[in-house]
């Protein structure tokens, strides 16, 4: 027979005289996404400044800073999100461009260390 005691993790058998501690469940991260946005020749640098702003929340220098970055170097790392959430914003830039009319496009990574 086993009784758990209420004062502490211990499960105490009251057959045998013995305890055995029970361990802590180890509780990890989850794991972290980044949204990227990808260059093209067709989308205003006005209009990736303005979705920055909008769906990420960045002010103005940072909006235009990353909209530089994904210029020059073809792509640029909007934010770092759980998974559902990059899920979001991702999918939120693609129909926001769209509904504008522009092949502006977004996709989510997994967070390497």
């Amino acid at each position: 027979m086993i009784k758990l005691s209420k004062d502490n993790n211990e499960n105490i058998s009251s057959e045998t005289g013995s305890v055995v501690l029970e361990k802590e469940p180890e509780v990890k991260e989850p794991p972290s996404y980044q949204v990227v946005l990808i260059n093209d020749d067709f989308t205003p640098m006005e209009f990736v400044v303005f979705v920055l702003q909008t769906v990420f929340g960045h002010n103005h220098q940072r909006s235009t800073e990353i909209m530089m970055t994904v210029h020059t170097k073809g792509r640029g790392v909007c934010g770092i999100f759980s998974k559902e959430i990059a899920e979001m914003m991702s999918y939120e830039v693609n129909t926001m461009a769209k509904d504008h009319g522009h092949p502006l496009l977004s996709e989510i990574e997994p967070l390497t260390d």
